[in-house]
Formats: C-alpha cells, structure tokens, sequence
C-alpha cells in the first residue's frame, strides 16, 4: 500500500459511525450552536468520559446558558452542576477565569482565533481547534488521543505527539475533511479502533490500514 486512500477511507468512517452516539460536544454545538456552550464543554470533556460530559453540561448550563450569567455563579455552584467530571474543582476555577476574561477583553463574545483560546488557562490546542470547528464552523484541526492515535496506526502520518500530527494533518489532510475528521476518528476510536486490542475484524477500513504497533487484536 504505496498511497493511504483518505477519500475511501473518509467515506467508509461516515457511514461506519452511524452506528454508534455522536460525541458529548458536538451534541451541544448541534443543539445550541453557541461557541461559549462548545468552549465550557470542551473544558469539561477533558479526561471525562461522554458520558458524563453530556450530563454534566446539561445541569451547568440549566443554571446560566450566558457568559454573563455563569460569571455569577460561585465556585461551589458549578463544582456541584459538573460533578463527577474530572478535575472538576479545577474545571470549576477555569470557567470562572474564562467568564472574567471574556467580559474583560472579548466584551462577553468567544474569540473566534485559536491564537486567543489559547490564552485563556486550561485551553489548550484541542480545544481551541474544537471550539473554531464545532463552535464557529471555521477550518481547523483538532487533535486528541483518538486522532493521533489512528492516523498513526493507518500509516497515514508519522508522528509521535498530538500536536506533531496536527501540524502534519495541516500539510496532507484535504480541506474539506477537517471539520469532520475528528468526530469521526473520536467515535471510531471510542468504539472499534480502541488503543488495546482494536477490533480490526469489524473494521471496514482494514484494509487501508498498516496496523503500526498494533499487537494484539480482535
């Protein structure tokens, strides 16, 4: 296998996934489409199964669904709606930094730059990417364990970080493939291309892939 096929492969994710719950955030960002509301779930999503994301975010915004609203809340009142996330007594200090933040210098508005999401404490290069694809619908590339795990896997990159394989999607990944690329490989991964002991039987892209430092299997 000389050249990796991404438009097959591409295809054979979006009709492989329907079986299987799209992820926590991408739920909000279809519901709401309110970048705040993907921004605060991304924050909570992280090392939180979707499971409790969902939920949790759920309660939190049932109590202030506004910047200016959750800016009033006190510590204890969003450690209490986002609990049993993980970190969540550190989640619950981030949020009330990025709700202070943003009436400070963006006058209550997400920036729309990965750039600026940057700055903001606890946001790092994941959720920047997410909150500008799922929350603004603008070109970006978010990287997390899934994507850089199974673009390794494939063969189709060659890199030993997340943030390596986003710069490195950047410079091989079709355009009109990065705003999906990491709802697809974030299902895909969370259900068949699993970090031990992939399903690779049930696989329907099995043969598009090198299985690099894949042992064993199922």
């Amino acid at each position: 296998m000389d050249v990796f096929n991404i438009d097959e492969v591409m295809a054979a994710l979006e009709k492989a996934v329907t079986a299987w719950d799209t992820p926590a955030v991408t739920i909000v960002s279809q519901r709401d489409g309110d970048p705040f509301k993907v921004l605060i779930s991304c924050i909570l999503s992280l090392r939180t199964k979707d499971t409790t994301t969902g939920p949790a975010s759920a309660r939190l915004f049932s109590l202030a669904d506004t910047v200016e609203k959750m800016s009033r809340l006190n510590p204890v009142q969003i450690e209490k709606a986002i609990y049993p996330v993980g970190f969540y007594r550190t989640k619950s200090a981030q949020i009330i930094e990025i709700c202070r933040l943003l009436l400070e210098k963006y006058d209550g508005y997400v920036p729309e730059s990965i750039e600026e999401l940057l700055s903001f404490k606890g946001v790092g290069r994941k959720t920047a990417n997410l909150v500008i694809t799922l929350g603004f619908g603008k070109p970006g590339i978010c990287v997390d364990t899934h994507v850089h795990r199974i673009c390794n896997r494939w063969g189709y990159v060659e890199t030993d970080t997340p943030e390596k394989t986003e710069f490195r999607l950047r410079e091989i990944l079709p355009l009109k493939y990065w705003l999906r690329i990491n709802d697809l490989l974030v299902t895909y991964g969370q259900n068949l291309c699993r970090p031990i002991s992939p399903i690779c039987s049930y696989c329907t892209i099995y043969q598009y892939c090198k299985r690099v430092n894949v042992g064993k299997n199922r």
